[in-house]
């Protein structure tokens, strides 16, 4: 029966001394939780900015490489997806892709495609990138230069950042 008893005691013992190590180390977990603080309005995400960046010049890329398919990949069309251009009302997915494959199907050559003033902002898995765009592109023998404001908005994915917000404004031309 002593046997018996000290046999209990000593597997009770291991059980209470096994839980409390536990407990421990769930504490040490939440306070470690606890510190990692996540500011979506102030971080720089870096690491994400970067992507960002490689993104834009992908995209960029597929424009002056005439990959419309590449190029409609870079969006992630649903019926989420807004842009607004030239003060027109606000379109969709469809139109956007008619819009992007019917103009910059027509571009014949990528004359500059530069970008002034960029700023990218991160916010977790959402971003704007912003710009005033230096876009000079020949049709033909046309050449046409786009001096607009843009706002691309962009969620991070499983298949990287895609666009699912465009909005094109004129940018004010400044007097001489």
């Amino acid at each position: 029966m002593k046997t018996k008893l000290t046999l209990v005691l000593i597997v009770l013992l291991g059980v209470l001394f096994t839980g409390c190590g536990e407990k421990e180390q769930n504490v040490a977990l939440e306070v470690e939780v606890e510190e990692v603080q996540i500011d979506l309005i102030n971080d720089e995400f870096p690491e994400a900015k970067q992507e960002l960046l490689e993104t834009w010049d992908a995209i960029v890329q597929s424009l002056k490489d005439g990959d419309l398919d590449k190029l409609i990949a870079f969006h992630a069309y649903s019926p989420k997806f807004t842009e607004f251009k030239g003060g027109e009302p606000r379109n969709g997915s469809v139109a956007n892709e008619d819009y992007e494959r019917n103009t910059f199907g027509a571009v014949t050559e990528v004359v500059k495609f530069d970008t002034e003033d960029m700023m990218v902002a991160v916010y977790g898995d959402v971003a704007n990138i912003t710009f005033h765009s230096d876009f000079h592109l020949k049709f033909g023998d046309d050449l046409v230069v786009v001096n607009d404001q843009i706002s691309l908005l962009f969620v991070n994915t499983d298949n990287g950042w895609k666009i699912v917000s465009e909005h094109h404004s004129p940018l004010k031309k400044e007097d001489s």
